[in-house]
């Protein structure tokens, strides 16, 4: 009797003795290595393979980005389909599509190969390689599911990571926050990506000050700390051969000083060999999880161990698509001082009461931080019943002047070196003014004024001056060509709205002054100009006109465009004019360019262009009748491209024309292509519907390559109509 009642009592004991044991509270630290930090993912998997519950997680740089999203509520598995889905190298360096850039910009901006921040009068170098927009956006959307939670101890699992203080040098721990901002903070890599700038401190990659915060997570709570070090060490002098690699040594400096003491309070170390990559080999990702989970593989009796220790397992059911679609009831902004609401909202597209996507969102702020305008531009989408409110927190760009370079060499206007000055919100909130001035064979300029004015109507002032020398066949008392000396003076004053960034309407008014003439030869039959001082001028004249056009531009590039349509139709009426001929009267002219492009299998290009222009009344001046021939992209006034003819040798009143392009991309950046085109050029093209009739033709075989510097193109053109041909050659961007 004794006995049971001894066996009884003892099995009693025992199990209020398991059933009080101490629950272990397990904590993960993940540190930075950049893209060696995939290897964290791999570990994440085999602790949920042997089913521990991670109680506690932070970290530093990656290990920061991959610990918040893990605490955010992702499994391992979800991290790992996520990381194979993204390009990481188009997310740090910016890479926005064509169509996200402002349509001011790809009219005037498209041409410089250097651009550099003015700070205080002096030319300085941009602080990193991106602000890091392509980051915020993702971090954001990937943690859209806990966007209302800023105190990270209330997170699926409380998460903590560590940012630098660029002005003390001190480390910052983050447990409090927006966590996108945060995690960006700690993640922001010196020179790679900007630092960010919280609560009036600015903030950088934590791993200068601390890459492995094992006593950060242990102060949390943590029994037991799992720990995942993918650093390398200081490297020798031989492997110091890239700028990332000098770059984290530097940072390493301080920081391995401290690792080994960090290491010694790590009760399972987990340190993968990842010494062939680097912080910026984002393509290697699923070799790097194969070392991280090899590196791991010796401790799943640890992890055993460790999860038996455990008497619950934590279970995270997260809805990470709760905002697909919604209705908008509410915006707000917060941050602009140099911009306006309407400038703001304008750029984004958005308004009140409008339904948009989540894909749709990412896309406005993608256009909003394509005007250089803008820092950081941080949301939030609080969802209710009614609709949602979207919160908008902008960081305005402190620099507001940049020096900017091109360089650019064509057969017409020979040597150009390019010397821009841009100045934002100089006399008003939204404005800009830009001044190109060209030096070399030919000076030139561009002067620019616009307020742009979001939704509502924007107002602009253009100046430019442009003058080119060219010899062009001429048949005039046997002489078979003249140079000729062209300059253009033109200022327009006009206004302009934008649709959805690819489609503008403006009209205005504008004052043009042309001087053509040649020292060639100093009389002319059919009195179509003047002798003075020896030279013959074919135009003298000031005009006054009015001015209307509209645009469209969906091209995915500037240059060798593989998809997207283009549209540029513009009305001029000459209402009066100096008239130095004698023979001017009132007149108009309508001059319209389609073109659409095609690509299949991402390299073979089809490539229709088709132009005409007509002219309205009695125009006796032949420098403003349409001058059809040669190969330029940065024609003027009525002079039209044409292969296989000279500079304006088709001359008159009206013409047609079209041309039919096959481009091949045979390695990246660079094209074969082939081009026909095909005009008319009469008094009116349009007569009786002869559109056939007299039709010249021309083609081009030639050589392109996409440079930092703009396109490098060699091209041969001839026609059938005549025993001619001609080699073109250009460098650099057009302008």
């Amino acid at each position: 009797m004794k006995k049971a009642f001894f066996l009884v009592l003892l099995f009693t004991f025992s199990l209020l003795q398991s059933q009080t044991k101490k629950d272990v509270k397990v904590g993960v630290v993940l540190s930075g290595g950049g893209a060696k930090g995939f290897a964290h993912v791999a570990v994440l998997k085999e602790l949920e393979a042997a089913n521990v519950r991670v109680d506690y997680i932070g970290g530093t740089s990656m290990g920061a980005i991959v610990g918040a999203l893990y605490a955010s509520g992702y499994s391992a598995n979800e991290l790992d389909s996520i990381i194979k889905s993204l390009d990481f190298m188009k997310i740090i360096s910016n890479d926005l599509p064509r169509k996200s850039k402002p349509f001011y910009e790809k009219e005037t901006g498209e041409k410089y190969a250097l651009t550099l921040p003015v700070k205080k009068g002096k030319v300085g170098i941009p602080k990193a390689v991106t602000d890091g927009q392509n980051v915020m956006n993702l971090l954001t959307r990937l943690t859209q599911h806990v966007n209302n939670i800023e105190n990270f101890d209330q997170l699926p699992i409380p998460f903590l990571c560590i940012g630098t203080d660029l002005e003390t040098g001190k480390q910052k721990v983050f447990r409090k926050g927006f966590l996108p901002e945060v995690v960006k903070a700690s993640g922001s890599f010196p020179t790679l990506l900007a630092p960010v700038e919280i609560d009036g401190k600015l903030y950088s990659d934590g791993g200068i000050v601390n890459n492995f915060p094992v006593d950060e997570v242990k102060a949390m709570g943590a029994d037991i700390i799992i720990g995942v070090d993918i650093q390398d060490g200081l490297k020798k002098k031989e492997e110091l051969n890239s700028a990332p690699t000098i770059i984290n040594q530097i940072v390493g400096f301080q920081m391995y000083q401290s690792i080994e003491e960090k290491r010694k309070h790590v009760d399972v170390l987990i340190r993968p060999d990842l010494s062939k990559y680097n912080v910026v080999s984002f393509d290697d990702a699923d070799a790097i999880m194969k070392i991280g989970k090899d590196a791991t593989v010796a401790f799943r009796d640890k992890f055993q161990e460790i999860s038996k220790q455990q008497t619950k397992t934590k279970k995270i059911d997260i809805d990470f698509n709760n905002v697909k679609e919604f209705h908008i009831k509410k915006i707000n902004i917060e941050g602009n001082e140099n911009y306006t609401r309407a400038y703001v909202l304008g750029n984004l597209n958005l308004k009140k009461r409008d339904t948009t996507s989540y894909g749709s969102l990412l896309s406005s702020i993608n256009n909003l931080y394509a005007t250089g305008n803008f820092e950081s531009i941080q949301y939030k989408i609080n969802s209710e019943k009614d609709g949602a409110t979207v919160d908008f927190k902008v960081k305005e760009n402190r620099v507001s002047n940049y020096f900017q370079i091109g360089i650019h060499y064509d057969d017409l206007y020979k040597t150009g070196i390019l010397i821009n000055g841009l100045t934002k919100h100089l006399l008003f909130k939204n404005d800009m003014l830009s001044a190109d001035f060209v030096l070399g064979d030919n000076i030139r300029y561009n002067i620019n004024y616009f307020i742009d004015n979001g939704f509502y109507t924007s107002f602009g002032i253009k100046s430019r001056y442009n003058r080119f020398n060219a010899n062009i066949l001429f048949d005039s008392e046997n002489v078979n060509k003249i140079n000729l000396e062209y300059e253009d003076f033109t200022t327009q004053v006009y206004l302009q709205t934008v649709f959805n960034r690819r489609f503008a309407i403006g009209a205005g008014v504008e004052h043009k002054r042309l001087k053509v003439y040649t020292e060639t030869v100093s009389t002319v039959e059919n009195n179509i100009g003047s002798a003075e001082e020896g030279k013959f001028y074919f135009d003298k004249s000031d005009y006054l006109n009015g001015i209307g056009y509209i645009k469209f531009d969906s091209y995915d590039k500037e240059y060798f465009q593989k998809k997207g349509a283009y549209l540029d139709a513009e009305f001029r009426w000459y209402w009066a004019s100096s008239d130095h001929n004698n023979n001017f009267e009132p007149f108009s002219q309508l001059k319209g360019k389609i073109g659409f492009a095609h690509t299949v299998f991402d390299k073979l290009t089809l490539q229709f262009n088709s132009e005409a222009g007509v002219t309205i009344g009695n125009n006796d001046n032949v420098v403003l009748q349409y001058g059809v021939g040669g190969y330029e992209a940065n024609y003027i006034n009525t002079l039209i491209p044409f292969y296989g003819y000279e500079l304006g040798e088709l001359n008159d009143n009206s013409f047609l024309k079209s041309a039919f392009t096959l481009r091949y991309e045979f390695l990246p950046k660079n094209y074969f292509s082939a081009t026909a085109n095909y005009a008319r050029v009469e008094d009116d093209v349009f007569d009786k519907g002869s559109l056939f009739d007299n039709t010249k033709s021309g083609y081009m075989v030639g050589y392109g390559l996409d440079t930092f510097l703009g396109p490098v193109e060699i091209n041969y053109t001839w026609s059938p109509d005549h025993n001619e041909n001609y080699w073109y050659f250009n460098v650099g961007y057009w302008f």
